[in-house]
């Protein structure tokens, strides 16, 4: 082969590339996307994978060339939703991880993580409902509902020592204990309850979690008005 000839062939793949990268990328959203809103809507046993292919406007081989089966799926949309970009980003490389880390009080600590826990929850609390219920019947489910309760239990005992470092927690309280109330109060379902059932805003859900965690767990909690509807 000429080096002209394999120099335009190089040209027309570096050419070429960028577009078809964008363009896996496209359907990669597309399947997401459909996941997601079939998934909430009729629940995760009773969605298809035809029925995904067909709402996303792909054959159902493209999907598991794509991302994969539907456990496989719903991991997808569960990572992507808590890092808020398109693929899943480790606990320590995330924005407000990094800020919380660098935070040098309790209370900016918990302002931060509060705030990032409400727009995580907007994404991730429907994706994260439709899971612990296809997670009572399909094992592939209960396995990611029991890692990721693990991870987050982890995570929040990571983050409870990391505020016992600012030496402003209660004495009475353990690690584990910080751990557990953040723990519970950070959930979806929790969420669930006081935003869809309850008609809170998030912006109220973010000053609620704030002034509790402030109140619970610090030595001299903040007084502070209570949440308005």
């Amino acid at each position: 082969m000429s080096k002209d000839v394999k120099a335009q062939q190089d040209s027309k793949r570096s050419y070429h590339s960028p577009r078809r990268v964008e363009q896996a990328a496209a359907t990669r959203r597309a399947v997401l996307t459909a996941a997601r809103e079939l998934f909430i809507r009729q629940g995760y046993t009773a969605t298809t994978i035809a029925e995904i292919a067909t709402s996303a406007g792909v054959a159902p081989d493209t999907i598991y060339a794509t991302v994969g089966r539907k456990p496989a799926l719903l991991r997808e949309l569960v990572e992507t939703a808590i890092s808020g970009t398109a693929q899943a980003v480790p606990a320590d490389e995330r924005d407000y991880v990094i800020r919380i880390g660098a935070a040098t009080t309790a209370q900016d600590k918990i302002t931060i993580y509060a705030h990032a826990i409400t727009a995580i929850q907007q994404r991730m609390a429907p994706v994260f409902i439709a899971l612990r219920d296809a997670a009572a019947t399909d094992p592939d489910c209960g396995a990611l509902w029991a890692e990721i309760a693990l991870r987050r239990a982890t995570n929040m005992r990571r983050f409870a020592a990391d505020l016992r470092s600012t030496g402003e927690l209660r004495d009475d309280l353990t690690d584990d204990q910080v751990a557990d109330i953040i723990w519970s109060m950070n959930a979806a379902e929790y969420w669930d309850l006081l935003v869809r059932e309850r008609g809170w805003l998030p912006a109220q859900f973010a000053e609620w979690l704030i002034d509790a965690w402030t109140r619970l767990l610090l030595r001299e909690g903040r007084p502070s008005a209570q949440p308005r509807n």
